[in-house]
C-alpha cells in the first residue's frame, strides 16, 4: 500500500508520537509491576491459522482450555495470539464474543495475552470459512497474512482496516486480562520491506488515539540495513521493545545489550528454533537473567505443522528427530523432558 507522504506530515506524524507515547518513566514503571512474562505464540492445534482458530464453526474452547491449563502447569503466564479482519468483517459480534470467550479462557490459567493486529507473513491470499488443510511435512503451510496485498493496494480499505483496530482496542483497552498490543508482526516481510512502512505509521495513530491501559509495540526482527526506516520507526514509538531473535546465545545476547539504549523494557516476541541453536535451556535462562520477557514460538504440534522447519519440508509428513519448534504433542508427551523440566524450574514450578 504507497500512500504519499509530505515531509510536513511526516514531521507532523513524528511530533504526534514523541508527544503519545509512554515515557520511559511510565514504561519501566509498569513493567515493574509485571511479572517475568514467560509463554509462548499460542495456536491451539486444531486450528491452522488465525481464521481458525475464531470462526464460529471451528473455534475450538475445550482444545483451548485444556493447552491453556498445561501452558499454566508449566508456569506460563502471557500468550502472544494473532488476530485477523477477515473474522472481524465476516462476522464482527460473533468475533468479539469469541474473542472474550479466549480471554476467559486464559484469564482462568492466570494467562495474560498480547494481541497481534497486522502480519506480513507466509500466504498471501486467504477467505472467511473452511480454511485449507496443512500441507503435508510443510511449515505453516495456512498461515495467512494480513491485511495481504489486495487490501494494502486498495486505499478504499484502509477505513475498514482503521475501524477493526479501533474497535476492538477500545472493547479492551482497559482490560487487565491483555499483556499489551503488538500492532504489526514482522512488517516488511514478504518482500515489502518499506512498502509496510504507511500501514505501521496508520495503525499507531489510530491505536494511539483509543490510548489504552496497556502498552502498544511492534517488535524488530530483521536487522539488515534494508530495514532501517522499519526498525526506527518501530523502535522510536514503541512504548515496549520487542524483538524476535532465533539464533545462538552469544548474538541474542549481543541483541539485548544494543537494544538496552533505549532504556525501555525488553521482551522478545519470537524465539526457540532448535536447529538454529535458539533453545530453551540456553536462552530462557539468558533471557530470566537479562529481565526480558519471553514468548518462544509453538506450543502443542498440530495443524501449523511447525515442527518441520521454514525452508525443510518433508514430504512423508514423518515427524523430524529434531523438532524445530512446538513443545507437546497432543496427547501431552513433550518433545523433550528436559526442556519441560528447565521451564518449569525457570518458572518456579514444581
Amino acid at each position: 500500500m504507497r500512500y504519499i507522504f509530505t515531509f510536513l506530515t511526516i514531521l507532523t506524524f513524528s511530533a504526534t508520537f514523541a508527544q503519545s507515547r509512554w515515557t520511559t518513566e511510565q514504561a519501566n514503571a509498569w513493567y515493574k509491576k509485571q511479572p517475568w512474562m514467560t509463554g509462548c505464540n499460542y495456536q491451539p492445534a486444531s486450528a491452522i491459522n488465525q481464521l481458525e482458530m475464531f470462526q464460529a464453526a471451528t473455534f475450538d474452547p475445550a482444545t483451548i482450555d485444556k493447552e491453556l491449563g498445561w501452558a499454566e502447569e508449566l508456569g506460563f503466564n502471557t500468550m502472544r495470539v494473532f488476530l485477523h479482519h477477515i473474522a472481524w468483517t465476516s462476522d464482527k459480534e460473533g468475533f468479539k464474543k469469541r474473542l472474550n470467550e479466549y480471554l476467559n479462557i486464559s484469564s482462568k490459567h492466570k494467562i495474560k495475552t498480547i494481541l497481534v493486529f497486522f502480519d506480513d507473513c507466509w500466504n498471501d491470499k486467504y477467505t472467511a470459512g473452511k480454511q485449507p488443510d496443512p500441507k503435508i511435512g510443510v511449515h505453516n503451510s495456512g498461515w495467512v497474512r494480513d491485511p495481504g496485498t489486495d487490501i494494502r493496494n486498495n486505499p478504499d480499505s484502509l477505513k475498514m482496516l482503521e475501524t477493526y483496530v479501533k474497535d476492538i482496542i477500545t472493547t479492551h483497552k482497559n482490560d487487565d486480562r491483555i499483556a499489551m498490543w503488538d500492532l504489526y508482526n514482522e512488517p516488511g516481510n514478504s518482500g515489502y520491506v518499506d512498502n509496510s512502512l504507511s500501514l505501521l505509521k496508520q495503525v499507531f495513530t489510530w491505536a494511539k488515539a483509543i490510548n489504552p491501559a496497556q502498552p502498544i509495540t511492534s517488535g524488530i526482527w530483521s536487522f539488515g540495513s534494508n530495514f532501517d526506516n522499519l526498525n526506527k520507526f518501530q523502535l522510536e514509538n514503541s512504548d515496549i521493545v520487542t524483538y524476535h531473535h532465533y539464533g545462538y546465545i552469544d548474538k541474542h545476547l549481543d541483541k539485548i545489550q544494543e537494544l538496552r539504549k533505549y532504556n525501555r523494557p525488553l521482551v522478545c516476541t519470537e524465539y526457540m528454533a532448535r536447529r538454529n541453536g535458539s533453545l530453551f535451556q540456553t536462552i530462557l535462562p539468558m533471557l530470566k537473567t537479562e529481565k526480558v520477557g519471553a514468548i518462544n514460538w509453538g506450543f502443542v504440534s498440530g495443524k501449523t505443522n511447525t515442527i518441520f522447519a521454514w525452508d525443510t519440508p518433508i514430504s512423508g509428513g514423518n515427524e523430524p528427530e529434531l523438532w524445530f519448534h512446538d513443545i507437546y504433542r497432543k496427547d501431552k508427551t513433550p518433545f523433550s523432558k528436559n526442556e519441560v523440566n528447565t521451564i518449569k524450574a525457570l518458572n518456579n514450578k514444581k
